[in-house]
């Protein structure tokens, strides 16, 4: 009776991992050796590491990852994919994140930058920050829809707080003049404060070509390319090459 009491005042005060420890502690009888100190001790490292966990789950569910088994620890380095392993090792610290820097990358279709920058978002969200992944043709056609209902400044507030913002399909499709003023306000709200991973087909160096607009392009482009990280992928694509890889497997199971 008394620990179901205990268990009841704990629920009340919403700490949900010391009710897991403690209900741990009454069917694992190693703990009866344990003194009070160490027991509590338990309890507040459960009730934190309980807490670490909902949160990290939150975050992730949030963050909308393209590839949500994604993570850094995965990474392909074969020779020929561009990719600096003391660079990528460097971003898993998420001091990037917390200097407000972003990072750029760019390479043909299918060789891993939606990928990569899933795998970033993961660590992100290890690391606390809240993300979110959006492509770019998606994100302006809930802007559209946001002028239309009156929620564009709430909208823009909500894009803002996120700490990593993942454009993804950056530079498929033109862009009109209400979209390229849609960007500059977005990265406007960012510069300096918040960090933006964009993945995109088109080399940098034809963005402000891509972008149509002398004027809005620098403003943009200002805000974007300082202050960033880039990385240009290269090689075949990785989808090919894992359908390839499927295809001779089973070509071996059928011959065995």
């Amino acid at each position: 009776m008394l620990h179901q009491h205990t268990i009841s005042q704990l629920q009340a005060l919403r700490l949900e991992g010391m009710v897991l420890g403690l209900q741990e502690q009454f069917t694992q009888r190693a703990s009866d050796d344990l003194s009070f100190e160490e027991r509590l001790g338990l309890l507040v490292d459960r009730e934190l590491t309980y807490r670490e966990n909902k949160k990290q789950a939150r975050l992730l569910k949030s963050a909308k990852l393209k590839v949500s088994t994604a993570c850094l620890e995965d990474v392909d380095y074969r020779p020929g994919r561009g990719l600096d392993k003391k660079q990528v090792a460097s971003f898993a610290s998420c001091d990037w994140i917390r200097g407000a820097q972003s990072i750029l990358l760019t390479g043909p279709a299918g060789v891993g930058k939606t990928w990569l920058a899933s795998a970033l978002g993961l660590q992100a969200c290890r690391s606390g920050f809240s993300a979110l992944n959006m492509r770019v043709p998606r994100i302006f056609e809930e802007l559209r829809v946001a002028h239309a209902d009156g929620t564009f400044t709430r909208k823009l507030q909500s894009i803002a707080k996120v700490d990593l913002l993942i454009l993804d399909d950056w530079g498929l499709h033109p862009l009109n003049q209400e979209e390229r003023s849609d960007l500059l306000e977005i990265m406007d709200d960012r510069v300096g404060t918040k960090s933006t991973i964009i993945t995109s087909q088109l080399p940098v160096e034809h963005w402000h070509e891509y972008l149509n607009d002398p004027t809005l392009a620098d403003a943009i482009l200002d805000r974007i390319v300082h202050q960033s990280h880039k990385i240009k992928l290269k090689g075949e694509s990785m989808r090919k090459q894992e359908v390839e890889n499927t295809a001779e497997t089973v070509k071996k199971q059928k011959a065995s």
